[in-house]
């Protein structure tokens, strides 16, 4: 398809403008209610284990077995609480953001993994001072003796290994495939741990009430990720039939991806948001990766705008029209209800510029009331740059430039850069997407600016 073509077919999409011009009411993200009903949660488990201990220890070793316990209790619920935020809750994932809830999930899972050690070191060690029996012959007397410990032993070595490669310092030298397929181990793991907490805590074994609410806790946790990363997908795929309709350059290393399919406004999705996107060709079907929505969706079409950075992203320019898609979402938070002031500004870096195009063309505004501010390196890779232009003068909306200077030195969007621009930027919401350096230095500065920390709202896809 010609890019003139193109421009033509996204930008007659009325229905999706319809859905996207409603009346803006902004919604205030659950997480503090969340993240309090979380740790209320954790206070419940050591209320348990207060419950079904008769006395408070009172020698070295019960001390130990007692820690122990709390540990593993605990140990128990952060898992439970590790998956659900890997089942991509739509309610998790639109209204608190996608970005957001991975963190939570990142560092739930450093906990659950500090606690499963805490856990076995504590049991081992006071089991051993209680029996006199050396560390390992204790160990190994755990093990083969107890109920259900041969399979925990296994589900807490994957646990430490799905631990150990996402660190950090591993997870940065491996592909993202690679890290993806070998955190599903987690799911393993669990199953496998799980019958020993009941098998041999001391907490269920004669509390009817407290294994019925562990079932249910693990039960709910499995449907719901039997739902939303199963079911919903084959649902969205086998009812919406997506296909690639064409792919349009648009910049050095910029494509757009057309996407085809059936009663696609009925996914529900809004400018702003993202799917994950796997296409059923080549090296391609394997993975899924975030690409957000580089206009507003319509019944038929749907379009994604891509920066070549890595394998996947460089391979969808050789995509063939036709080429089946399967999807995931409509995932994020970045969307108009974030919103709450009149005035707003979008400030986009980089292949930054996709989600906000969308935005760009949806937002309610009244004339000089939105303004685009879009860095790049050089004029040749401002990405839909027609397309930008002829919104902004469709709607009144301001569009700004910030490129490198012609003998190449760097052009920084500073506080002082911002106060230039927009005097009362103080009044303004702001929607920031850029690459994690750029939008961590866009951060700093739209704070210093006066913008409060609430009205500046971001996404990353940061692995």
């Amino acid at each position: 398809m010609e890019r003139a073509d193109a421009l033509t077919t996204i930008q007659q999409s009325r229905a999706g403008r319809r859905q996207a011009m409603r009346r803006i009411r902004s919604r205030r993200s659950p997480a503090v209610p969340l993240l309090a009903l979380g740790w209320a949660g954790a206070g419940a488990v050591l209320w348990l284990w207060w419950r079904n201990t008769p006395a408070v220890p009172l020698t070295g070793a019960e001390w130990l077995v007692g820690a122990g316990r709390m540990t593993g209790l605990l140990a128990g619920y952060a898992i439970a609480l590790t998956i659900l935020q890997m089942a991509r809750v739509p309610a998790l994932e639109r209204r608190v953001g996608s970005d957001r809830v991975a963190r939570w999930h990142a560092m739930t899972g450093r906990y659950a993994l500090c606690l499963t050690i805490a856990h076995v070191v504590l049991i081992v060690y006071g089991y051993a001072a209680q029996a006199d029996l050396g560390v390992i012959a204790q160990s190994v007397s755990i093990v083969t003796d107890y109920p259900s410990m041969i399979e925990a032993t296994v589900g807490t070595l994957l646990l430490l290994f799905v631990g150990f490669v996402s660190a950090g310092a591993v997870r940065r030298r491996m592909r993202y495939e690679t890290w993806y397929y070998l955190h599903l181990l987690t799911y393993g793991a669990v199953y496998l741990a799980f019958w020993h907490q009941l098998a041999t805590g001391s907490e269920f074994a004669d509390d009817a009430a407290a294994r019925t609410a562990w079932y249910g806790l693990y039960v709910t946790v499995g449907a719901l990720l039997l739902w939303f990363r199963v079911l919903t997908p084959v649902r969205l795929n086998l009812r919406h039939r997506m296909r690639v309709e064409s792919v349009v350059r648009e910049a050095p290393g910029v494509v757009s991806v057309l996407i085809r399919g059936r009663r696609l406004h009925r996914l529900g999705a809004e400018a702003g948001q993202f799917f994950r996107w796997r296409f059923l060709t080549g090296g391609l079907r394997w993975t899924a990766n975030p690409y957000s929505l580089s206009a507003p969706p319509r019944p038929d079409l749907l379009r994604i705008t891509v920066k070549a950075v890595g394998g996947h992203s460089a391979a969808l320019a050789g995509l063939r029209p036709g080429t089946r898609v399967w999807a995931e979402g409509p995932y994020g938070a970045l969307t108009a209800a974030r919103r709450s002031r009149g005035k707003v500004l979008l400030l986009a870096g980089g292949a930054g510029i996709t989600p906000l195009r969308a935005l760009f063309e949806t937002l309610p505004a009244a004339p000089g009331d939105l303004t685009l501010l879009y860095r790049a390196r050089t004029p040749e890779e401002l990405a839909l740059r027609g397309e930008l232009e002829a919104i902004a003068d469709a709607r009144g909306a301001r569009l700004l430039y910030v490129v490198n200077k012609p003998d190449g030195s760097r052009a920084s969007i500073t506080t002082k850069t911002l106060r230039r621009l927009l005097p009362d930027i103080a009044r303004h919401d702001v929607y920031l997407c850029g690459p994690p350096g750029l939008a961590e230095e866009w951060y700093a500065a739209l704070c210093e600016a006066g913008v409060p920390g609430r009205r500046i709202h971001y996404e990353s896809f940061e692995f």
